[in-house]
């Protein structure tokens, strides 16, 4: 008898990405090589509830804008705005059961969603928006850098490591250089830059 169609291999890379850089591109490249992802969606956030009471968050328009002309340097990478089309703060627990219902809405199977993850991030896991229901929907593809420690399990769960490139580089950072007038091509794709520059983002002057 024939195994039943299994459901593709999801990668969720969600992010503000204000403005998305080269540390977002390899985590993506990495968890495709090495898990065999069908697809990768780069999940634009509409409202990043933990970060936009701290500080002011470029419109939407302008990041997926970026996430758009970065995408295509990732092989089978996606940019979504399935965030930004259901509004209000973005939690991602929303955002995986959407994904699994567009996917039984089509007739397809539901996917096995792999959630993109930085090493530093796995300890907050547990603070975020449904956390329990988050952990039974998804695997935790943690991306960790050449030499960094084996990030520490957590209870209920379910990790997979991912070696990632050495690409210590994070949003804020290009924000701050652009500020500065300092050099971005070790931060950002050429996209990315040239949409920075044409548009005036972060400060830096057309």
């Amino acid at each position: 008898m024939p195994g039943s169609p299994r459901g593709e291999r999801l990668g969720v890379l969600g992010g503000t990405f204000d403005p998305p850089h080269r540390g977002h591109v390899a985590a993506a490249r990495a968890c495709v090589e090495q898990l065999g992802l069908d697809r990768v969606l780069f999940v634009v956030a509409n409202d990043p509830w933990q970060k936009s009471p701290r500080r002011s968050v470029t419109p939407a328009s302008h990041r997926l804008a970026m996430v758009e002309a970065v995408v295509g340097s990732v092989p089978r990478a996606e940019a979504s705005r399935i965030e930004l089309e259901r509004g209000g703060p973005s939690y991602t627990v929303d955002t995986v059961e959407a994904l699994s219902a567009a996917a039984r809405a089509r007739g397809d199977p539901e996917p096995q969603q792999f959630l993109i993850v930085g090493a530093d991030v796995v300890p907050t896991l547990g603070t975020w928006h449904r956390a329990d229901d988050l952990a039974r929907l998804v695997i935790v593809a943690v991306v960790r850098r050449p030499g960094s420690p084996e990030p520490a399990g957590l209870p209920g769960w379910r990790l997979e490591r991912v070696d990632g490139a050495d690409v210590a580089v994070s949003s804020s950072q290009v924000r701050e250089a652009v500020r500065a007038g300092q050099p971005l091509s070790d931060l950002v794709p050429e996209p990315v830059e040239r949409y920075i520059r044409a548009h005036s983002l972060y400060a830096v002057p057309r």
